[in-house]
């Protein structure tokens, strides 16, 4: 069986895992401002929803093939949607285009599949009510609304589609609001705007004009970046995070942040005393998928110490702020803090250790977890191993003299009074 094979065999059952009562995103979106991969940024996806179970499995992406699946839709029967994005990934795995794969939601009753990515294209297939965005010849973009059925952009245009149904009450109206949105996302990508910008700027709209508020997340497809757990519900039935809410605070100056709630106990940065701007969760939610020379993506392997990764993340990106994508000096500030006491339950850690890819702006760390429960690692003092040996053997000396004294310490004392007589 071809490794691809049981990758996707694996991701599906992943997918009915996380997913077993989910209810679908009533959001999904997808943008490229840039099909030929100049711009890192030129190509992104997402998905959000008023409803609980907002897992990864409504903005499934492919770091390969560089493409996005983004699901919802209607139905009393759970597995009906779970059933759609395998069958819909199992598409366009075998070769399929995104017009293909997204019309596979048209054979699932109130389904829908949004597929896409530079190589192959954007389409929305089955139910939905959804503007189409394309760039013409002339530089201009057309916004153009679609209900049901099957809509596409063929690959190599810039442009972006967007399905968006209010929840209930919602101000405006869904018709409006996703006229209105559509047609701002057509000025960004006017504009020059990259895609990761673009999305950012779509959950902030939608999650503060509609009743769609709650994460989900999103993808850059170019660089294979996802918000992954960052919005997603913690838990089984309830909802994730509620992008239009404060995420974190954030020091301008150095960029060190710190998540909410614990960013409640910070005001200004514990590095140069800045004070710290509120970052709202869309605008994180930007920062996690976008590429830049001072955002880097952080990723920790080798232990799963608790708050070990947020950590890591925070001293590593002040690091490439400082210093740049330098290995030893990304290895010099986790040490530091390791030293400190900041970081815990991990040895240090060396240039070797550190895994950096300056086109990706992303960085590795790899840890080796302490034994039996340790938090700090073992004091490396600078003393000549020889002067220890003779420090550890006068302490021998000593040991045995006190343990002579205790023994015959009725004989010396009687031996010391007869002498003073």
């Amino acid at each position: 069986m071809k490794r691809s094979r049981i990758i996707f065999i694996l991701l599906c059952l992943a997918i009915a895992l996380v997913s077993a009562s989910a209810v679908s995103a009533t959001c999904n979106c997808i943008i490229i401002s840039d099909p030929s991969g100049n711009d890192p940024n030129g190509a992104a996806a997402g998905s959000l929803s008023f409803e609980e179970n907002m897992f990864q499995s409504t903005f499934v992406m492919s770091t390969k093939h560089q493409y996005a699946v983004l699901s919802g839709g209607e139905s009393e029967d759970d597995s009906l949607r779970l059933k759609m994005v395998c069958e819909s990934l199992a598409n366009i795995e075998n070769g399929g285009s995104a017009s293909s794969a997204a019309s596979v939601a048209s054979s699932y009753s109130g389904m829908r599949a949004i597929v896409g990515g530079p190589k192959v294209g954007m389409a929305v297939g089955g139910s939905f009510d959804a503007y189409v965005i394309v760039e013409q010849d002339n530089g201009s973009y057309t916004v153009t609304p679609y209900s049901s059925g099957l809509a596409y952009i063929p690959p190599g245009k810039k442009g972006a589609i967007i399905h968006l149904r209010d929840s209930p009450g919602a101000g405006g109206g869904a018709a409006a609001n996703r006229k209105a949105i559509a047609t701002e996302i057509a000025k960004e990508l006017r504009d020059g705007y990259s895609a990761t910008h673009i999305m950012g700027s779509v959950f902030r709209m939608v999650s503060t004009q509609t009743g769609e508020v709650y994460g989900g997340g999103a993808d850059n497809l170019f660089c294979g970046i996802t918000t992954g757990d960052m919005f997603t519900p913690s838990e089984l039935n309830e909802k994730g995070y509620d992008m239009s809410q404060p995420y974190a605070k954030v020091c301008e100056s150095c960029g060190w942040s710190v998540a909410y709630p614990k960013a409640d106990s910070y005001q200004v940065c514990p590095y140069d005393g800045t004070k710290l701007k509120v970052e709202y969760a869309y605008d994180a939610l930007e920062q996690a998928i976008t590429v830049s020379d001072s955002n880097a993506n952080v990723y920790t392997y080798g232990s799963d110490e608790q708050g070990l990764s947020e950590t890591t993340k925070e001293v590593v990106q002040y690091a490439v702020q400082k210093n740049g994508y330098s290995s030893t000096k990304i290895a010099e500030a986790i040490n530091k803090n390791i030293n400190n006491g900041i970081i815990v339950g991990v040895n240090h850690v060396e240039a070797k250790d550190i895994n950096v890819n300056k086109n990706a702006k992303s960085v590795g760390v790899y840890y080796t977890a302490l034994p039996d429960g340790r938090t700090s690692p073992p004091w490396d003092l600078p003393v000549n191993t020889f002067l220890l040996n003779i420090l550890g053997a006068i302490q021998t000396v000593i040991g045995i003299a006190i343990i002579i004294l205790v023994v015959f310490r009725g004989r010396l004392l009687k031996s010391f009074q007869s002498k003073r007589k």
